[in-house]
């Protein structure tokens, strides 16, 4: 059983920066693969990125690269977004998601944790 809690979420400027935190507790964190997705009002859950148990590979959606990374700290059980240069388009409810494997899945089907979300609002 994994349990993740995100933080970090409000309300910035656009061209602004946030971190997102997620923190996972749970024997087996550290040993899985860490999505992040983002549903926006009205549509459904997208994949923003990924980071494998180890951290050594991360994948963005095409869209967001350049903008966004991900990082993970296994000694505290730790997965961080740093999101910058954000658009009023990036404003959704953004979920930290876990899963066994080595691989990372762009699809929300396939992992097995979810947080409860945190809400990420870009607006002057």
């Amino acid at each position: 059983q994994v349990q993740l809690v995100e933080s970090g979420g409000g309300l910035v400027q656009p061209g602004g920066s946030l971190r997102l935190s997620c923190a996972g507790s749970g024997r087996t964190f550290s040993n899985s693969v860490v999505g992040w997705f983002r549903q926006k009002p009205g549509k459904d859950r997208e994949f923003v990125g990924g980071i494998s148990w180890s951290g050594g590979r991360t994948y963005y959606q095409d869209s967001l690269k350049g903008r966004f990374t991900i990082s993970r700290d296994n000694a505290k059980n730790t997965v961080t977004l740093q999101m910058n240069s954000l658009r009023p388009e990036d404003t959704a409810i953004y979920f930290c998601a876990s899963k066994a494997g080595e691989l990372v899945y762009m699809e929300a089907l396939g992992y097995d944790y979810w947080g409860q979300g945190t809400q990420v609002t870009v607006s002057s």
